[in-house]
């Protein structure tokens, strides 16, 4: 029977998913003076709050008929039909803070009533047909990242829930080296991606904060946005077909580079969360590998200095391929933690420098030669060389590429403290970038701030448009005891309603995608109009509404 595995090889036992770290990871380590900086700087106590032994999880007993059962296991095989509390567990939730609290014995977890693994995009379309037939939920399962509720085993109307877990569609199926096209089945999870392509001198150059554990079939359903944006383009930029299993029948989407043959429908299925189907094969364009590659990092005095310079970069389209500015409450945050007492020489040196208020902005570039990568380099810097930025050398860049996994994992020792910890991101045009910043950083501090607790709201820009940008909030305050959830609940709520209102500023996901936490904002964005259309495309592909009850669309009733 095959088994889930992480990039290493390593069996992903059901509690090795309910986490950010790797087995055997070491990055999720605090280091004493980082947490001495948190208690100064938020009120936190010093306190233990590890996590709840797994038999101290409610777990139901399953609740599939066995009508629904047999029919499912006559396409599997009864070894990838999986109903064992620790299977269900471990494919229960994504990877939100409020998901990781209810893995800890805080609050009611959603678990499915099974957990089947078809082999091959064959099987994908009879199991979708089984479960419409019988009415069973579907909720289709990759890496399991989804930090808005995308992959929770919602029932909505239905008696039963099961999650379609893809990891056994592993394969690259082909490689067209001259059009530079290559078909990978959904369930390869990233780096398994990048070492099939590396076989053939190929790459994605898809590397978002999840590249760990997301599969590319994630990517597309939630139109993912990777680090190396600006040189290798968002994944939807990436993709020139999908193969998609649906209720009604296998969908096949993608003939040409460009086609005027009506609406492109590549871009429905783009960001459907599995809520219209199941994508099972995903027909991406490719690059050669890079062989060169320089990481540098540079501070700029303020904000507005900042991402304005970010703004011309952008403009002048001479954006570095990773282009990322952190306000100065986050450069202050990744000081600290990565710093201890070599902090405060790097603002004596900065303030010797004319930087009062530092912005981080690290900058990466990759390229087939050296030489590709100076050029574009220098033409990088003379833009940028009349913001008077202070330049920190390829240490610094080099310390971001090698260490940008390890924020997420960090979370897991950050819970064990007692912090509440988690992240958002919206995008805005440059004229409102400010103020949209503004907004929602104030909504958080306001929801968060108590007598005792100071939150930290950092924010950052890591996707830059000639329009616009995207901006990324991460927050980290004492955690509230008494209501552990609610606390976050109510600062995401005023968080989104900032986002939303007066317009709205900006979108309620640059690429976190809807879930279930961002349904009830979706109409103020696309408009009930857009909402309707949604539903009848919903209710064309779908018309017993049993894949990903209560996702993109709101939750069903239950």
């Amino acid at each position: 029977m095959t088994e889930p595995r992480d990039h290493t090889g390593e069996r992903l036992d059901h509690r090795v998913r309910r986490s950010w770290t790797p087995a055997g990871g070491q990055d999720a380590i605090l280091p004493p003076h980082a947490t001495r900086w948190l208690a100064s700087k938020t009120g936190l106590t010093e306190q233990s709050t590890p996590a709840a032994p797994d038999s101290a999880l409610a777990v139901g007993e399953p609740d599939l008929p066995d009508v629904a059962r047999k029919a499912l296991e006559s396409v599997v095989g009864t070894d990838h039909l999986l109903r064992s509390r620790d299977d269900r567990l471990g494919r229960t939730g994504g990877l939100s803070y409020l998901d990781l609290l209810r893995h800890r014995g805080t609050g009611a977890l959603t678990v499915p009533d099974a957990v089947v693994l078809p082999a091959d995009p064959g099987q994908v379309q009879r199991v979708v047909e089984v479960c419409a037939e019988h009415g069973v939920g579907l909720v289709p399962f990759g890496g399991g990242t989804s930090v808005v509720g995308g992959v929770q085993a919602l029932r909505g109307t239905k008696e039963s829930v099961i999650v379609l877990d893809l990891c056994r569609l592993d394969k690259l199926v082909s490689v067209d080296p001259v059009s530079r096209l290559a078909v990978l089945q959904a369930g390869v999870v990233a780096p398994d991606a990048e070492r099939l392509l590396a076989a053939h001198g190929l790459t994605l150059g898809h590397v978002p904060q999840s590249f760990e554990r997301a599969t590319i079939g994630g990517f597309a359903a939630t139109r993912s946005s990777g680090q190396a944006s600006a040189g290798y383009g968002r994944f939807e930029d990436m993709v020139e077909g999908v193969r998609m299993a649906t209720p009604r029948g296998e969908w096949r989407l993608g003939v040409s580079p460009a086609s005027a043959a009506g609406p492109d429908l590549r871009q429905l299925v783009m960001g459907s969360e599995g809520a219209f189907g199941v994508l099972t094969e995903v027909t991406l364009r490719v690059r050669t590998r890079p062989a060169a590659r320089r990481y540098e990092g540079f501070v700029l005095d303020g904000w507005s200095r900042g991402a304005n310079a970010v703004r011309e970069l952008a403009q002048q389209r001479v954006l570095a391929d990773v282009t990322r500015l952190s306000d100065p409450h986050e450069t202050d945050l990744a000081f600290a933690l990565s710093g201890g007492w070599k902090t405060e020489l790097m603002r004596r040196y900065l303030r010797l420098r004319g930087v009062l208020d530092p912005c981080l902005l690290v900058l990466g570039w990759e390229g087939a030669s050296d030489a590709e990568v100076a050029s574009r380099r220098r033409a990088t810097l003379r833009a940028l060389r009349r913001h008077r930025g202070v330049s920190l050398g390829t240490v610094v860049g080099e310390k971001w590429r090698h260490g940008r996994f390890a924020g997420p994992r960090q979370r897991d020792a950050l819970l064990d403290l007692g912090v509440c910890v988690e992240t958002l991101e919206t995008a805005t045009y440059w004229s409102t970038v400010d103020t949209l910043r503004s907004a929602v950083r104030a909504a958080l501090v306001d929801s968060l701030a108590g007598s005792s607790r100071t939150p930290i709201v950092a924010c950052h820009i890591s996707h830059a448009y000639e329009t616009g940008a995207s901006l990324y909030f991460t927050t980290l305050v004492p955690r509230d005891a008494d209501d552990p959830i609610g606390q976050w609940e109510r600062a995401k709520a005023a968080a989104c309603e900032a986002i939303s209102s007066n317009g709205p500023l900006g979108t309620i996901s640059h690429h976190h995608a809807v879930g279930v936490d961002h349904a009830p904002y979706l109409p103020a964005e696309i408009g009930p109009l857009g909402v309707d259309v949604l539903a009848a495309v919903k209710r064309e592909l779908d018309p017993e509404g049993v894949l990903n009850p209560g996702k993109l669309l709101g939750r069903p009733p239950s």
